[in-house]
């Protein structure tokens, strides 16, 4: 028994020794693949990060390469110790594996693949006031399933990316400047005419530093008139990169002002609409 384990045993170390040069080479490919793989990870990262405002994204898209290609050198190393049959093996299992868990998550992969999208061809940055159906609010984090929206209410919602990449968005500060507007109702007297009530309006609004005057000049439109009313649109432009506070609080305060300039004016009791 002693001497048929001292055979196997020699047997054994003799393939050893015959394998050991592939083994080493086999070692060395490993070893050189996560080494490449660990700097192209820190290039790709850096990369991605510069040209995606969010760093979560392109840490996830610079690790995915890098697994991949320290499972390319895993491959090889097999393939190089003879191991083919294993390697062809394991490509088969990746390709059905992979065919069975993208039909399981279709919808998981469908939004990590918006997402990308959103990433490299985005819409909207970090902060942005977007509208997507009903839902306003402030862009905080493109994820990698999800946009995290914050609500003017303070709620966090959480859309899927491919619904945000699939349904019209309106991006209210993407250039930074936004139109508004607002209506006023007036009763004229015996001295006002429509012109005249305009003319108060415009002269008002050109002296508001807040309001955007040439090539964006503020305007009235005269919508209706009747005997004694009339009713004017308001126009004018405001700097939207601060939505809520920049924008609507802004509004809010020019129809007061609109309306106490009127009623120091003389202008018959004005009623102020959206």
């Amino acid at each position: 028994m002693v001497q048929d384990l001292s055979r196997v045993l020699l047997a054994y170390w003799q393939q050893f020794l015959v394998i050991l040069p592939k083994l080493l080479v086999a070692l060395v490919l490993l070893v050189a693949a996560v080494f490449l793989a660990n700097r192209l990870s820190a290039f790709l990262g850096g990369r991605l990060r510069n040209r995606s405002a969010d760093p979560l994204l392109g840490d996830f898209l610079a690790s995915i390469g890098k697994w991949v290609m320290i499972l390319v050198g895993l491959l090889l190393a097999l393939n190089i110790l003879g191991f083919s049959g294993i390697v062809t093996g394991l490509m088969s299992a990746a390709g059905v594996s992979a065919f069975i868990v993208g039909f399981a998550f279709k919808d998981i992969a469908e939004n990590f693949l918006a997402g990308v999208i959103l990433a490299f061809n985005r819409p909207f940055h970090i902060n942005d006031t977007v509208q997507i159906k009903d839902l306003i609010g402030h862009v905080e984090a493109l994820n990698l399933r999800t946009t995290l929206v914050r609500t003017f209410d303070g709620k966090h919602i959480f859309l899927p990316n491919s619904l945000v990449l699939k349904e019209p968005l309106i991006n209210y500060t993407r250039d930074g400047n936004l139109r508004q507007e607002f209506l006023v109702s007036v009763e004229l007297g015996e001295t006002e005419t429509p012109d005249s009530v305009i003319h108060i309006i415009l002269n008002f609004l050109r002296s508001v530093p807040e309001v955007q005057q040439a090539p964006r000049t503020p305007y009235v439109n005269l919508e209706k008139a009747t005997a004694t009313t009339v009713d004017l649109r308001v126009y004018f432009w405001t700097d939207s990169e601060d939505y809520r506070r920049g924008v609507l609080q802004q509004k809010s305060r020019l129809m007061q002002q609109v309306k106490q300039e009127l009623l120091g004016a003389g202008v018959g009791v004005p009623v102020l609409g959206q």
